[in-house]
Formats: C-alpha cells, sequence, structure tokens
C-alpha cells in the first residue's frame, strides 16, 4: 500500500491523550456492538415482528434529542473529563441489567426498551463531551488525520464486534454477548481516568436553555454546517437498513450471514479508514461530504436488489465505505471551524443529526418493511437518500464550494490555534 494512502500518524505520536481516548473508545466500541446485534436478535426471537425491532429506534429518539441538546451544554460547562467517565459507567451497568434479564427463565420484552432509551441518554451526554475534546488535545492542522483515526477506531470494532456477535450469539447465546459488553466497558475506564481534565472555558456560562438557544443561533448562522447535518439526517433516517437485516437474512436463507450483513457496512468504513491519508490533501470538504452521501444510498438500493447473499454483502460494504468518507469530512469541518466555547453545544446539534437519523430510519425501515417487505424497504429508501443528496447540493450551494484552505471560520480558528501556541 502506498504510504500516501495509510493513516497520518501524527495526532497519535504528538498526543498521549489521544492515544488514551482512541484505545478507550476501540474497546468499548467493539463490546457495544456485541449488544448492537444481540438486542435486535433477542427482540426478534422474543416478538418475531420487524416493526417491534424497529420501535427501539422510537424508544431511542426522545431521550437522544433532549440529552443531545442539554449534554452538548454540559461538555461547555463542566469538566468533560469527568462526564466521560461517569457515563461509561453507566453503560456499563446497563449491560449488567440486560445480562441479567437475558438470564431469566422467561425475559420480558419490556427491559430491552428501557436499557436502549437510558443507553440512548448517557451516549447524549457523552457525546458531546468527546467530540469538543478532540480538538483541544490535537493540534488544528492534525484534526483531518484525528477524524480519519477516531473514524478507524470505530470501523476495527464495527468489523469485529458484529462479526464475533453472530457466532456468539449463535452458539454460546445472547448472555456471553452482553458479558463481553460489560468487561470492556470496565476496560476502557482504565484508559479515561488517565487522561488530564478538560475543564469549562472561561469563557462558558450554565447549562441552560439560554445556552443551547445560542449555538443553535450559531449553527443557524453557518450555512454551511447546516448542510452537513442536513445530509447526513437525510442519508440516515431514508436509507439506514439496520433494523430489517435480520429479516433480510432470512428472505436470503441466511440466517449464518446475519453477523456479517451488521459487519459488512463498518468493514467498508475500515478499508476507507486504513486508505485515509489522501483525506489530509483534501480542501473541498463539503462537495465530498455531498458526493459520498449520494454513494451510499445507491450502494443500499443495489443491496436491496440483490439476490445473491455475497453480492448483498459486497454494497452493504461499498456503502459503509461511503458514509465513512462523508463522516470524515463532517468531521473535518466542525472541529476546524467552531469556536472552543460553542463546540460542546455544536457537538450536541451534530449528535442529533448523525444519530437521529438512524433512528428514524430503524422506524422508517422496520414500518416500511411490514407493509411493503423487507426488499421494498430497503431499495426504496436507498433511491430516496440518493435523490435528497442533489435537492439538498441545489438548495445549499454553500455547503458544496466550501474550502478549507479559504473559509473566514477555518482561517480564523487556525490563526487562533497558531497564536495560542506561540503564546505558550
Amino acid at each position: 500500500m502506498s504510504r500516501a494512502l495509510l493513516p497520518d500518524l501524527a495526532p497519535w505520536k504528538a498526543s498521549p491523550d489521544f492515544r488514551r481516548l482512541w484505545k478507550s473508545g476501540l474497546i468499548s466500541n467493539f463490546g457495544s456492538f456485541l449488544t448492537f446485534v444481540a438486542l435486535p436478535v433477542q427482540l426478534k426471537e422474543l416478538t418475531r415482528s420487524a416493526a417491534a425491532v424497529g420501535a427501539v429506534g422510537a424508544v431511542e429518539l426522545v431521550p437522544l434529542i433532549v440529552c443531545g441538546l442539554y449534554g452538548g451544554a454540559l461538555a461547555d460547562t463542566l469538566d468533560k473529563r469527568k462526564l466521560i467517565v461517569w457515563t461509561e459507567a453507566g453503560q456499563g451497568l446497563l449491560s449488567a441489567v440486560l445480562l441479567f434479564n437475558t438470564l431469566l427463565p422467561r425475559p420480558p420484552v419490556w427491559p430491552l426498551y428501557a436499557v436502549a432509551a437510558l443507553s440512548s441518554a448517557l451516549v447524549s451526554v457523552q457525546r458531546p463531551a468527546l467530540d469538543s475534546l478532540w480538538p483541544r488535545i490535537v493540534a488544528h492542522d492534525d484534526l483531518p488525520a484525528a477524524a480519519s483515526l477516531n473514524s478507524l477506531r470505530w470501523t476495527v470494532g464495527g468489523v469485529a464486534g458484529p462479526a464475533v456477535a453472530g457466532v456468539v450469539v449463535a452458539y454460546a447465546g445472547l448472555g456471553w454477548a452482553y458479558a463481553a459488553d460489560l468487561l470492556t466497558f470496565a476496560v476502557s475506564l482504565t484508559y479515561i481516568v488517565r487522561i488530564a481534565s478538560s475543564p469549562a472555558s472561561h469563557q462558558a456560562g450554565k447549562p441552560s436553555f439560554r445556552a443551547i438557544a445560542e449555538g443553535a443561533r450559531y449553527a443557524w448562522s453557518r450555512k454551511e454546517l447546516l448542510g452537513t447535518y442536513a445530509v447526513d439526517l437525510a442519508a440516515m433516517s431514508l436509507a439506514m437498513p439496520l433494523a430489517v437485516l435480520p429479516f433480510l437474512a432470512d428472505e436470503l436463507h441466511a440466517d449464518w450471514a446475519l453477523g456479517l450483513m451488521y459487519a459488512a457496512l463498518p468493514a467498508g468504513a475500515l478499508l476507507v479508514s486504513l486508505t485515509s491519508g489522501w483525506a489530509s490533501r483534501m480542501h473541498r470538504h463539503g462537495l465530498m461530504v455531498v458526493l459520498s452521501a449520494a454513494g451510499w444510498g445507491m450502494a443500499v438500493a443495489a443491496a436491496g436488489v440483490c439476490r445473491n447473499v455475497w453480492l448483498v454483502l459486497l454494497f452493504l460494504a461499498f456503502g459503509g465505505g461511503f458514509d465513512m468518507v462523508s463522516g470524515i469530512f463532517r468531521a473535518a469541518m466542525w472541529n476546524q471551524t467552531i469556536p472552543d466555547e460553542l463546540r460542546g453545544r455544536l457537538a450536541g446539534i451534530e449528535l442529533l443529526s448523525y444519530s437521529v437519523g438512524p433512528q428514524l430510519g430503524q422506524v422508517r425501515a422496520g414500518g416500511f418493511a411490514a407493509w411493503a417487505g423487507v426488499r421494498a424497504s430497503v431499495c426504496s429508501g436507498g433511491l430516496a437518500c440518493a435523490g435528497a443528496m442533489g435537492l439538498l447540493a441545489l438548495c445549499l450551494p454553500g455547503l458544496t464550494t466550501y474550502d478549507a484552505r479559504t473559509n473566514e471560520h477555518a482561517v480564523r480558528m487556525r490563526e487562533q490555534r497558531a497564536a495560542a501556541r506561540t503564546a505558550s
């Protein structure tokens, strides 16, 4: 592989805290993906309903919205490290609840929905703190490389977790998957507690609806940022097929391939992450976001048409690759242009853009599949996504013309970081 394609390791070499967070995320993501596969499989076994599996997205939606926005305000006013530690511990406790419930002679369904809702709340508080911490511990010009490395961390867990989960659930049982998830949270905490404290900016006020509104006004004033949110929300709400994958595996008479289906999306993303050296040399980030999101939609549509399980896996992998390209350049735009004192609140809004979409997508995919069939649900969603990208490109020209070298907000942040380095 050409050295020009290999990931840029500058953030890893320069920042010990980046390395600790990266390792922690790799471990906990692996465990979370075990539960990510096990929970819908358990719901499918208990209910035999695609709509019931898709309803997980509905119960996660409200805490995601409420806690995501307030979590962003908390990240701007509290110590980010403490927020990350406590929410990580809380997620570990929820894994213990799933394990206990599974060991019951007749596991009830409601704890699965309750844990999904509470987990959504904790993730929604944690992610703004994490996302607003990266720009503090990584040099400004290294932020695109950091985004690529963070994507690599996520995709390694996303490939290994579902693949292992498919085997564990099929041959050892759901309890072992939940137990492994609990263990990974415990190990992850040993890394997080060692990172340096990250107190609020001296300009930060108390968390409040007024503070949240201030962040929303700033986001509204930045049309290129609005474009990134709209692209991801449309792509995920229209084309996310995860809720119906257990039923698609049934239609293909390939129950053995369910874990591979869940792993195919992050596998494609992993390939992009491993060859992401080129991303540091790209400057038209907005254009790349739009084009890759359209590619995601077309790949998902193709997966819905195919009747050969290997072709389905191939197109799902293509979709994951396109989605990763979009994610890398969205993160670069966010991290290189948003002021530190607003970073947490904007990270909360970003969380909604990339998390609400998948939850709505689960509801859409499950409901549409119950009405028109699994294949129609997957294919129509992908085509609708590709069409939506064309409309957004026309309606938000500032997104496709964004250039990191000349954008006023990126230039200002670059100058501020350089001045801070000189002063220190």
